[in-house]
């Protein structure tokens, strides 16, 4: 058993089933607001460690969704920045579990935990987008 600790947005559908998939998994999950968490640059960027800058935006920000945010076309410290200021842009969950971390539930270590090499986007995307914005955290 890993302890696994989970950045999601309260009530979020998706990081709900991610969560569940860990602890059918037999790991301990220990579940953080990733929008009050008091990041910083430097602490946030290690989630993101050798992934392309767009990869770290979550696709379903109202802002990327709008277009008003173009993530193929930001520096890393411009997409850090932004995100400091509006978590909501964050890919979601930010998982650290035995010393790794990673933004997203499809890179390690979560594949190790699960026990899986196949495509996890069925746990992926937003489980309500025709919901814009994204519903108000509970």
């Amino acid at each position: 058993m890993t302890t696994v600790t989970f950045y999601e947005k309260p009530g979020c559908g998706t990081n709900a089933r991610q969560k569940l998939m860990l602890t059918r998994a037999g790991h301990e999950v220990v579940a953080r607001n990733l929008l009050t968490e008091p990041w910083t640059g430097e602490r946030l960027r290690a989630y993101f460690a050798g992934t392309p800058v767009w990869s770290w935006f979550n696709p379903a920000s109202p802002r990327v969704k709008s277009g008003e945010i173009e993530p193929e076309a930001i520096e890393a410290v411009a997409a850090i920045d932004l995100m400091l200021e509006d978590p909501l842009l964050i890919r979601r969950p930010l998982i650290e579990a035995d010393g790794q971390c990673c933004a997203g539930f499809d890179r390690e270590p979560v594949l190790s935990l699960l026990q899986r090499d196949d495509d996890l986007d069925d746990v992926q995307g937003c489980t309500r987008p025709e919901a814009s914005p994204c519903p108000e955290p509970r």
